[in-house]
Order: structure tokens, then sequence, then C-alpha cells
């Protein structure tokens, strides 16, 4: 298997089976924060958020499901070559592409919001046009570029943007961006400002019959409930909230997904991690 030599056995996720075949969703680490703009270390989240999950029940009492019940796979954490963003994309977008032709569902765990562009790009091959992308973040990320640099977590959707059909991306718990994005979101995406739960429930009609990747910026949180990332935006919506998306999501087809920005070293008593952890346990027990 080509991806088995550019990943490091960097732990496992609760519950996680030992045999990839006989997995239906893969979880990769990407260690990366090359691009980001404020406080880096996102580079250590994957880690952090595994490390946090040791610390919850299998059993979700919202959805009366247990990890059990599902077959996934964590590879570990994704070797990148420091510094080189376009070769870490590169590894990335390959072992997306791998994951998916093999049949399974990525899950994947950053590192920062640039690592989702390769991912998107990958799922787009596969299910086309029809494609839905959610993106649950404080930022609009849909700048042309960042002091100069097109690759950026600051322009991960502006690049998905690039290929997939406009009228499919969704943005929800917008608080942040320049007037340029905004402009451009209006006119070409659908952009949901500071509220996640009634926005999601509005389109669920039109997106239930399609495929979904879901993309998480861990600082659609406002920071007094995830306080460990780089770029923290006070005005946020509550993990309450955030697990009420997740739920009203329930049974969807959900193609596959990732949850970016946990940065540990910034992360008080590791709140951020565990919220971050039980996220993606609610996440593989309502639709991957």
């Amino acid at each position: 298997m080509v991806i088995k030599d550019n990943f490091s056995n960097s732990g496992k996720f609760l519950s996680s089976i030992n045999d990839y075949k006989e997995s239906d969703i893969v979880i990769v680490g990407v260690p990366m924060d090359y691009t980001v703009s404020f406080k880096p270390g996102t580079r250590f989240g994957p880690q952090a958020i595994r490390t946090a999950s040791l610390g919850l029940e299998e059993y979700s009492v919202y959805l009366d499901r247990n990890l059990k019940e599902k077959k996934y796979y964590d590879f570990g954490d994704l070797i990148l070559p420091y510094g080189n963003v376009e070769k870490s994309l590169d590894i990335i977008g390959n072992a997306a592409k791998e994951i998916l032709e093999d049949g399974k569902k990525p899950l994947f765990l950053g590192g920062e919001h640039l690592i989702s562009a390769p991912v998107i790009k990958e799922v787009y091959k596969k299910y086309g046009d029809e494609l839905v992308v959610l993106h649950f973040d404080a930022h609009t990320d849909l700048r042309t570029e960042f002091f100069g640099e097109e690759n950026s977590h600051a322009t991960v959707l502006r690049k998905a943007s690039e290929f997939i059909n406009n009228k499919n991306m969704y943005h929800f718990g917008i608080r942040s961006g320049i007037k340029e994005e905004f402009e451009f979101s209006y006119k070409n995406t659908n952009m949901f400002l500071f509220n996640v739960v009634e926005p999601l429930k509005s389109v669920l009609e039109y997106i239930k019959s399609k495929p979904i990747y879901i993309t998480w910026d861990i600082d659609v949180l406002d920071p007094a409930y995830a306080p460990g990332t780089g770029t923290p935006e006070p005005g946020g919506i509550t993990s309450k909230e955030a697990f009420n998306a997740i739920h009203i999501l329930k049974d969807l087809n959900v193609v596959g997904m990732d949850l970016v920005e946990v940065s540990p070293d910034y992360d008080h008593s590791g709140i951020t991690s565990i919220l971050a952890a039980k996220l993606i346990r609610e996440s593989i027990l309502s639709f991957l």
C-alpha cells in the first residue's frame, strides 16, 4: 500500500480497529502548520485529539449508538516534508485518493485548514458537481492570497471554489474576514453569519440527497469552549450547538470530513482536544 510508506505510528483514536481492509472509515492525522497566520502549533493537534479520545465513552447517549458498531481504522499521522507546502499537499491528496479508491470514507485531523484543499479536491473527483461542502468556521477562508501566498489556511475555501460547484458550498458560523471575501461569497456561494443550527436546518431539504463533505475549523466555537486554536475569534457558537449541528445531519450521505486547527499548546486543561474528540465521536456515529 503506497500511503503506508508515508505514515508514522502516532497512537490510535478510541475504538479504532486494527485491520484497514475491514474498515469503512479511515482516520488520517496531518501534522502541518506551515501557513498559519497567527499562533503556530496545530501540527500537534491530531495526536492531542487521539489522546483526549481515550477519556470518552464509546457510547453516545445523544444517539443511542456505540463506536463498537462502526469499523474505522486510524493510520496515524502522515510524514510530511516540513516547510514544503506543495509537496505536503500532494502527499495529503494522494492519501485521500487511495482511501477513496478503496471505497472508504476519509476522516482527516489537522493540522491547519489548508490540509482540506487536496482532500476536498479528491472527493470532488469522485463525486463531481453534486458534491456539497459544508464549512463550519469563524473565518471565511476565501482570500485569493494572504501576504502574497496563494497556499494559506486563509485561502483554502477559495481554492476549493476553483473546482467545486460554488452553489453547493455552504459557510456556517462565519464572523471574520475581509469585505472582498464576503462579496465573493454572497455572489457565488451560501454564506450564513454567526449561527449554525438554524441555517443548517434551512438547507437540509436541498442537501439531504447529495454527497456531502464537511470541514470543521474548531474556531467556529467560541474561545470559551475552544481556546486551543491559533486564530481564536470571540463571538462563536457553543459546544452544544456544534453537537446539535452534527446530529441534524444524522444518516445523511456524508462522504468525508475533516476537523482542523486544534492547537494544544494554547489549550487550557485540554478542553479543546476533548471537545474535538467528542465532535469526531458524534460524527462517526451520526453520519460517517
